[in-house]
């Protein structure tokens, strides 16, 4: 039977020089490293907003502030007024 994803067959190499191994084993470990890392953060980042949210704070709208203050000034004014539009468009403004 023909297979069609024979022909885009992608060989592997056979065998790593001893010097792509130890680079190899070296990206394996920063990624490690890294996604450890990405772990420990993303953990802290929840116990900040658990800690916000028992002293009253809404996390749904501190989500909202940090997602707009990592926006440029004119692109988050573009998107707003984007918003508006639609908004009036559906006849909910």
């Amino acid at each position: 039977m023909y297979d069609a994803d024979d022909d885009n067959r992608v060989s592997a190499p056979q065998a790593l020089t001893s010097s792509s191994k130890e680079k190899l084993r070296q990206f394996v470990a920063r990624i490690e490293t890294l996604e450890t890392e990405k772990t420990e953060l993303a953990e802290q980042l929840k116990e900040v907003y658990g800690e916000a949210k028992s002293l009253g704070f809404d996390t749904k709208a501190l989500r909202a502030v940090i997602r707009l203050r990592k926006q440029d000034a004119n692109d988050r004014a573009e998107a707003e007024m984007m918003l508006d539009l639609y908004l009036e468009a559906v006849g909910e403004i």
